[in-house]
């Protein structure tokens, strides 16, 4: 199997251009974020986008029959490695999460009705969108227990029932994207289906934004955060059902599985990130016989990152590439591989970054503290490390099976006698020559 990460000179142009647009554009706004608000915020924006729109790159991960690029996995994760350097920059390109996301269920799922209501407008920016999954009382990594409930009406429409937390950029949204049990008794994977949700409908609750490591002090209207809502008797027409009933599960692998790329590149562009604040504090700064960088303890960091850095964009890539290939369903371990590996490497990266600071990294005078918090999430996010690790294990054991008299295939006892089989002749021929 030959693997082939390349791209055509045009695209690294384009990749090129990103990686200085987004370090002289979209990196300043972070001094900045806690001073202004939602308005000012798009004001900057608006500029910003025309110029990615100009270029070409916005709403990439869509086909271009919906106003994307039509670019393969491969082609999107190295745009969201540099995409991934800063909080700010997926929204100039159209990309932030969840309206990516939301964008490619609407577009997989979504009637022409509800596309040219709903997504058409997401991709213009008009709108913004929430995926809202997960609730406090069940598993977040095990959509199949999910509780919050849709009941079919007479008329052909529902009534939602439930509540839901970590609802992303819920505070903000036009519209939510809301999975929800249809049939209780179906097969796990069955049980689900997935609804468009106007948030102004009656019944839908904005409880609060949840305060969290990233976010410690969140309120309504800044970017969005993290929101509770709980979903009180609201009434839904037959039109607010997406695909097919029992659906839901599939359609949110459709969505969760490539959505992993992008997160993993993305990571890499934060861990790229702190590895060049890391190295650049290890070449000024004095410590008691020289600099930083002559301590082996400091070159550690630097060789171990560098080589876990290399390590999860190859695999990262190499799972891009086999996504393109054969499809997000060839590629699931390969996914769940690069999501534990790509969390454990952005922790220790920005980690190492941070020790390396001092209280100067603690503090925030440097970004590594922000970078820090985020780090802590890739963990979980999309599936906790622990479940990814069950599946990973599950995949790779199914090429297994127990020797049928329960003796090791490895016995060396045993490969001894089949060894002096094998060779009997020979070693009969030896032992007369001697």
């Amino acid at each position: 199997m030959a693997w082939d990460f390349s791209t055509d000179p045009v695209f690294e142009e384009q990749l090129e251009w990103m990686r200085a647009f987004v370090r002289q554009e979209i990196w300043p706004i972070e001094a900045i974020q806690h001073d202004i608000g939602q308005v000012e915020l798009e004001r900057i924006y608006a500029p910003l986008q025309r110029q990615v729109k100009e270029r070409g790159l916005w709403a990439a991960h869509l086909p271009p029959e919906l106003g994307g690029q039509g670019f393969g996995q491969v082609q999107l994760g190295l745009m969201n490695e540099i995409l991934g350097t800063s909080i700010f920059a997926p929204n100039a390109f159209g990309c932030q999460a969840p309206d990516s996301g939301n964008s490619e269920i609407l577009a997989l799922a979504g009637t022409d009705e509800q596309k040219e209501r709903w997504l058409r407008p997401l991709l213009d920016g008009e709108l913004k969108s929430a995926f809202s999954m997960t609730e406090p009382e069940t598993p977040g990594s095990d959509p199949t227990q999910l509780r919050t409930r849709a009941v079919r009406q007479p008329d052909g429409g529902y009534l939602l029932r439930g509540h839901k937390w970590f609802t992303s950029n819920g505070s903000i949204a036009d519209f939510l994207i809301v999975m929800a049990v249809t049939d209780p008794d179906a097969d796990p994977h069955e049980r689900a289906s997935m609804f468009i949700v106007p948030v102004d409908t009656p019944g839908v609750n904005l409880v609060r934004d949840v305060p969290n490591m990233e976010h410690p002090y969140p309120h309504f209207g800044m970017l969005g955060g993290h929101t509770e809502i709980v979903y009180d008797d609201v009434r839904l027409g037959p039109d607010a059902l997406l695909g097919n009933e029992g659906e839901g599960f599939l359609i949110a692998q459709h969505r969760l599985v490539p959505g992993r790329i992008h997160h993993c590149m993305r990571w890499l562009g934060v861990a790229g990130r702190a590895f060049d604040m890391l190295c650049e504090r290890a070449v000024y700064r004095p410590v008691r016989g020289g600099l930083l960088r002559d301590k082996q303890t400091v070159q550690n960091w630097i060789a171990d990152s560098a080589a876990q850095m290399q390590a999860a964009r190859l695999m990262t890539l190499q799972a891009a590439w086999k996504i393109d290939r054969y499809g997000s369903s060839a590629a699931r371990t390969d996914v769940s591989l690069i999501k534990v590996f790509g969390a454990q490497m952005l922790h220790d990266v920005v980690d190492r970054a941070l020790q390396a600071h001092g209280g100067l990294g603690y503090s925030t005078d440097m970004p590594l503290e922000m970078l820090y918090r985020y780090a802590r999430h890739a963990r979980f996010v999309d599936g906790a490390d622990e479940v990814h690790r069950e599946s990973i294990a599950r995949q790779i054991l199914r090429a297994y099976e127990a020797p049928e008299d329960g003796v090791p295939t490895e016995y060396v006892p045993r490969r001894r006698e089949a060894a002096q089989r094998k060779f009997a002749d020979i070693l009969a021929t030896t032992t007369a020559d001697a």
